[in-house]
């Protein structure tokens, strides 16, 4: 069976023997694929750790002092995921904004 053998992702060298000299398998891409040991599931699932972010930064100004521009922010990751855990959710955002300081005003 798996035991310690559990990896992330898809790794064919992540296997334990199966029934009749076959391999069975200990990654998180034997779900898809239907060939995973019968304890993959219970033993891999209870070491895996999702993905933990911190919160989101504020937002960066107005990359456009006149007009349209954009802003931009960030969150870091405070605990990777291991052993098939979720992976991490998007780390930066972006949005548009309206660049409208005064010296735009007395330009125009």
């Amino acid at each position: 069976g798996c035991g310690r053998r559990c990896c992330p992702g898809r790794n064919n060298e992540c296997w334990a023997p199966g029934g009749g000299g076959s391999r069975c398998y200990c990654d998180t891409y034997c779900e898809k694929t239907r060939d995973c040991c019968v304890d993959q599931r219970a033993a891999c699932r209870q070491a895996a750790l999702d993905c933990v972010v911190g919160p989101w930064g504020p937002w960066s100004g107005c990359s456009s002092a006149c007009g349209v521009g954009s802003q931009a922010r960030g969150r870091h990751v405070a605990v990777p995921p291991r052993h098939g855990g979720q992976p991490c959710p998007d780390l930066k955002q972006r949005r548009g904004c309206l660049g409208d300081q005064l010296r735009c005003r007395a330009a125009k």
